[in-house]
């Protein structure tokens, strides 16, 4: 079944801008292994507070990337910029609803070019005659 893992990081003192630009970079990875859409929130409350989310059609894709050995050294890189341990909750999606977006307005712009034919002289003409 489709899930949605919710990994709660909490940086730690003085390191939570650094810890945020570590998860920009990571969040392409869960790509690889299968991941459909993958999102990172910072509260606005507690500016050390983190929660990245990603979903997979599988758990077992889940488990590839959070076991992946990407994923294992980016936890020993960053181990000093986050609180331990780091447990994640897995989710079964059970609705999902978006909303339609907008129709954008379409301007038409007219666009009308003048292009002005200059011939060139012939050989042994001058360019006055």
């Amino acid at each position: 079944m489709a899930g949605v893992v919710h990994i709660p990081w909490y940086a730690t003192i003085a390191r939570h801008e650094r810890l945020a630009a570590a998860l920009q970079d990571l969040a392409p990875l869960a790509f690889k292994y299968g991941a459909k859409e993958v999102q990172v929130h910072q509260s606005r409350d507690d500016r050390y507070k983190f929660d990245h989310m990603c979903w997979f059609d599988s758990r077992a894709d889940w488990e590839r990337f959070w076991e992946s050995d990407e994923l294992i050294r980016f936890r020993a890189r960053y181990s000093g910029y986050y609180q331990v341990p780091v447990l994640y909750v897995w989710n079964d999606v059970i609705a999902r609803i978006e909303a339609e977006p907008e129709p954008e307005a379409v301007a038409v712009v007219e666009v009308v070019e003048v292009v002005e034919v200059v011939e060139t002289p012939a050989d042994g003409e001058s360019a006055a005659a």
